[in-house]
């Protein structure tokens, strides 16, 4: 287990000398996020080092930083910091997320009674394309989740069996891989269970169905497990009996990609794609489809449509006579 990480401690590095409010400010709000809004920790260190990079641009505009600076910031102090990060060559994707993390900071000062950062809010977000999903054919997503896939590999039976539940987890159930590996052995879905609960993101709990074929893979797992597992442990643990890394897990899918001659893009998080997409292909309810991911926005869950119409418009180019005419002028 990773220790803790030592808030205070970053939090003072964050800034030149002085300013000693804003690091106490921002000691607050690292662990507001990490235990009130339970973000990952890659989360609160990517939003700190934006922060950092921010306050560091402005040493040389405005001086150190302290909180009054900050609710005295200009629009275009914001706009100066964004031009700079361009010339950096930084994508409009990560040019979003700073200002996400220098905005929910900015909130926190709020909340803390420190004041507003009105610039903040007066600068537009840059304009992305939101990336759509890659999901895997269908004959691909199966052969993935199945056992036999991987038949002449030299893994011990039991290992194989426990990486083919978890994958048929994430695409029989539509589960990201950290909820498969959050589930402990008191909740494993075996035959006769119909549903499970599972922990999203945001400590969001949900209930997903379960289909017989995924809970007998989970069955098989248990069945072929030497390893003791305690009612309150995790499911699907290690060759040692801890708790099953995510990365075992890509590395399995990774030699299986090339045992199938499947792109870079076939990873265990496609495996929740395709499930999605597969489900939207068969006249599934996008509603329905948003509940069973879990995501908080309707609109996450429309990218979907879009990447079934573009497979629908490759098709069309690649078969349609008029598409192939087209093409020959």
């Amino acid at each position: 287990m990773h220790p803790a990480p030592d808030h205070a401690a970053i939090a003072a590095s964050l800034l030149p000398p002085g300013g000693a409010d804003l690091r106490r400010a921002i000691e607050g709000w690292r662990v507001a996020l990490a235990q009130e809004r339970r973000m990952a920790d890659n989360t609160v260190e990517a939003y700190t080092r934006d922060l950092r990079q921010f306050l560091t641009h402005l040493v040389g505009r405005r001086g150190v930083p302290t909180i009054s600076l900050l609710t005295d910031l200009k629009v275009r102090d914001i706009r100066a910091f964004m031009a700079a990060r361009r010339a950096d060559e930084i994508s409009g994707r990560s040019l979003m997320r700073m200002l996400a993390g220098l905005r929910s900071f900015a909130r926190h000062l709020e909340r803390e009674g420190h004041g507003t950062v009105s610039a903040l809010a007066a600068v537009r977000s840059p304009k992305v394309p939101r990336r759509l999903p890659r999901p895997l054919p269908m004959a691909a997503a199966v052969a993935l989740t199945d056992v036999a896939t991987r038949a002449g590999e030299d893994r011990e039976p039991w290992i194989l069996a426990r990486d083919a539940a978890v994958l048929a987890l994430l695409y029989g159930a539509g589960l990201r891989i950290s909820e498969a590996l959050g589930l402990r052995r008191i909740d494993a879905p075996v035959p006769g269970t119909d549903q499970v609960t599972v922990l999203g993101k945001g400590g969001k709990e949900r209930m997903v169905p379960i289909l017989p074929v995924v809970a007998e893979a989970v069955a098989a797992y248990l069945a072929a497990c030497p390893l003791p597992l305690p009612p309150e442990g995790p499911l699907f643990v290690g060759a040692r009996g801890g708790p099953l890394s995510p990365r075992i897990i890509q590395y399995a899918v990774a030699r299986l990609r090339g045992s199938l001659g499947l792109p870079d893009g076939a990873t265990p998080h496609a495996l929740r794609h395709s499930f999605a997409t597969h489900l939207l292909a068969r006249q599934g309810e996008l509603r329905a489809i948003q509940e069973l991911l879990g995501h908080a926005s309707l609109s996450t869950t429309q990218l979907y449509t879009q990447v079934d119409g573009a497979r629908l418009m490759s098709a069309y180019e690649a078969a349609h006579p008029r598409a192939r005419m087209r093409a020959a002028t």
